[in-house]
């Protein structure tokens, strides 16, 4: 499974907001600016976010977007499902060899379950301690 930029800037800007929770709405426009991105982009990313009840709008000069939810209450699947649908790394075909069946649905179940135990708030606040080894897994 390969989580494309909708996902990976999704993510981006739930963490700005996070970020900022508290402190009234926030432009498309300064997090664009804040980590280099497209405001344009960001802008029909932020739609399925707000219909999702993931967000609110505020119109105005000082409008933007907040979270709807304390970040505490949102999770990375949530914002992932929203932007990349149906989280599953690999299809489960029923006709196949029960012992890989059980394989794929033990991988999808194991992403799902990172997934949504990681809240907005853990990502928002997390501190890189530099001693997380990367690994680069084809599947």
């Amino acid at each position: 499974m390969k989580i494309s930029t909708k996902g990976r800037y999704g993510l981006t800007i739930m963490m700005a907001l996070a970020k900022k929770y508290g402190e009234g709405p926030i432009s498309l426009k300064s997090i664009a600016k804040d980590h280099d991105l497209s405001e344009h982009y960001l802008e029909q990313l932020i739609a399925p976010l707000r219909n999702a009840l993931l967000v609110k709008s505020v119109r105005g000069a000082y409008g933007g977007y907040m979270l709807a939810k304390e970040a505490n209450q949102i999770t990375a699947g949530d914002i992932i499902r929203v932007l990349e649908g149906p989280i599953s790394p690999v299809e489960v075909l029923e006709d196949e060899e029960p012992a890989k069946r059980d394989l794929w649905i033990k991988i999808r179940d194991a992403v799902k379950d990172v997934l949504d135990n990681t809240t907005l708030e853990d990502l928002a606040n997390f501190e890189d301690k530099g001693d997380q080894e990367y690994y680069m897994f084809y599947i």
